[in-house]
């Protein structure tokens, strides 16, 4: 089997930038990482390919673990064919995996979407479907930012086991709010199955928060966003993870839904393995012709947000992957630790495994991007799904 080796390249590890590297790819894994002076001395042979990266980086693929939909294709059009073309579209820009997000929707169009997803599954062409994320329905009534009220329930154990039948163990994550009753039990169930709780759309205390890390309730949903906010009297959602270096969340760095100066007491207060950036992204995020819809409503985009039509609430994010790791730079932080948000972190916390990586035997998922963070070409499991870069041969 040939080799891929990527060289004059600065590797961007989630611990260090290493500037005059190479990445040897054998197959669909990272066999080793490298100077460039040691590829000097290695021999390739006539099949192998070699690509000089003129000194663009190298990091590890992106990994959107929050996602609705992308280009005009979305998880509310409960379809296959939908799925399959966010996957070509975010390996465009730099994602090699993703998780796609559900909406609360009625019980019938959840388990439509789920089972389109599971479907989708092993067919892309592009970014690798991860699994299935459930951005409800067991959320608080007081806190559902865009979520539609009608499609929102009481804990329910059957439906929980309904859904994660009809995806065939591919439900991953789900949010949901710790403060509900009934949900130590499913909360139970959940870890029995290997899905990752997050903490979102909650009105909780600070102690409902603690409760639920107890119960394994570790991670949470866009982080300051539909939560209870803090207060000097009760810490509520927001301080809980703010004080609780366990508990880890997500932010969705877009400089619209989180203040910039709060994404940088974020990074300087909890240790930057245990926040990952997200998109949130809308259906439309984007798509080049209206009509816009996200969550089967129509909705108009201003500054970076798209907002309901009906009544202007915001409906949630038109960011890319790539544009929040240019934002987490221009805020101040490491594109060390940026790219751990992005790729390793994301990778960890939801139990993926080998991926997020430029390490030896992670699979070989990774994104070459110019200086001014252009994505330049996109591989996932050892093959460029998208490449803008030219290719130089040796022998």
């Amino acid at each position: 089997m040939s080799l891929i080796c990527i060289h004059n390249a600065t590797v961007v590890a989630g611990y260090a930038q290493m500037p005059d590297s190479a990445v040897l790819i054998d197959g669909d894994r990272i066999t080793d990482v490298f100077s460039e002076r040691r590829f000097r001395q290695k021999r390739f042979a006539e099949s192998d390919m070699i690509i000089d990266a003129g000194q663009a980086y190298v990091m590890p693929g992106l990994i959107d673990t929050h996602i609705h939909g992308f280009g005009g294709f979305g998880t509310e059009d409960v379809s296959t064919t939908s799925i399959l073309k966010m996957s070509e579209l975010l390996a465009q820009h730099g994602v090699s995996s993703f998780i796609p997000t559900i909406y609360p929707m009625s019980i019938e169009d959840m388990i439509k979407g789920i089972r389109a997803i599971t479907a989708a599954m092993g067919f892309e062409k592009g970014a690798t479907i991860l699994g299935i994320h459930l951005e409800g329905p067991f959320i608080s009534p007081a806190r559902l930012g865009v979520q539609r009220p009608e499609f929102v329930k009481p804990v329910n154990l059957d439906l929980m086991a309904q859904l994660y039948e009809a995806s065939e163990g591919h439900v991953i994550s789900m949010t949901v709010a710790p403060e509900l009753k009934g949900m130590r039990e499913l909360a139970l169930y959940c870890i029995k199955m290997g899905i990752v709780l997050q903490a979102g759309h909650t009105n909780a205390t600070y102690e409902n928060i603690i409760e639920g890390m107890q119960a394994g309730i570790r991670h949470s949903t866009h982080m300051f966003n539909a939560m209870s906010q803090l207060h000097h009297r009760n810490p509520n959602a927001v301080g809980a993870i703010l004080i609780q270096p366990d508990l880890s969340c997500e932010i969705i760095a877009d400089g619209r839904h989180v203040h910039p100066d709060l994404v940088r007491l974020l990074v300087r207060d909890k240790p930057d393995t245990n926040i990952v950036l997200i998109t949130d992204a809308l259906k439309p995020t984007k798509q080049i012709e209206g009509p816009f819809l996200a969550n089967n409503e129509e909705v108009y985009l201003n500054d970076k947000l798209f907002y309901r039509k009906s009544d202007n609430v915001i409906a949630g994010s038109s960011l890319t992957m790539l544009e929040g790791l240019r934002n987490l730079v221009s805020y101040g932080i490491s594109l060390e630790s940026a790219v751990k948000m992005a790729s390793s972190n994301p990778a960890r916390i939801h139990k993926i495994g080998k991926r997020g990586e430029l390490s030896p035997g992670f699979i070989a998922d990774l994104t070459i991007m110019s200086r001014s963070f252009e994505v330049m070409a996109t591989m996932v499991n050892g093959k460029f799904v998208f490449s803008e870069a030219g290719n130089e041969k040796q022998g």
